[in-house]
């Protein structure tokens, strides 16, 4: 007889462990951080990586570069990670405040709280490709890059851009 769909599987604490080692290596991205739950190979992408990156070093590199503009950092749980056969899912929230360069923008020394996850595709237990989601437009508010959803600001913005009035809500 198999389990019902809602409840916990057998493999539960192997998906909670390969988070745990996912934000792990996000907290302290280090090449062996990452091969710890990665393989040497690993594929991934989010919307700020300029392309999609590949191995354990370019990723390494890209959480480092992250980190560098936000020095205090933090990625915690959001919500419970889910896992089936080769795919799991982990959403995060990222805490912290940017203090330098994100590429070609300098600090702006606001606090951010950016929710997200991780969609992970798995090989021998181990993460072959990741692919992060979350919303960049948010994330550019709350750093003061852009102005916030409804206000008469945004609406002279999309006013400007040709995109006309719209009526409110």
């Amino acid at each position: 007889m198999s389990a019902h769909p809602l409840e916990p599987r057998a493999d539960r604490s192997r998906v909670d462990g390969l988070a745990k080692s996912w934000r792990d290596a996000w907290g302290d991205p280090t090449p062996e951080a990452f091969a710890a739950c990665c393989l040497l190979h690993v594929q991934y992408e989010d919307p700020l990586a300029p392309e999609p990156l590949e191995g354990t070093i370019a990723l390494c590199d890209h959480v480092q570069r992250l980190r560098a503009a936000f020095p205090d950092l933090r990625i915690e749980a959001s919500g419970q990670a889910i896992g089936e056969g080769t795919f799991a899912c982990v959403p995060w929230r990222a805490i912290g405040t940017q203090k330098g360069d994100l590429g070609a923008l300098p600090p702006t020394e606001r606090f951010m709280i950016l929710h997200g996850l991780h969609y992970l595709e798995l090989e021998g237990g181990r993460v072959r490709r990741a692919r992060g989601f979350f919303d960049l437009y948010d994330a550019a508010t709350q750093l003061g890059l852009l102005p916030q959803r409804g206000s008469f600001t945004e609406t002279a913005l999309l006013l400007i851009r040709g995109f006309g009035l719209r009526p409110r809500s």
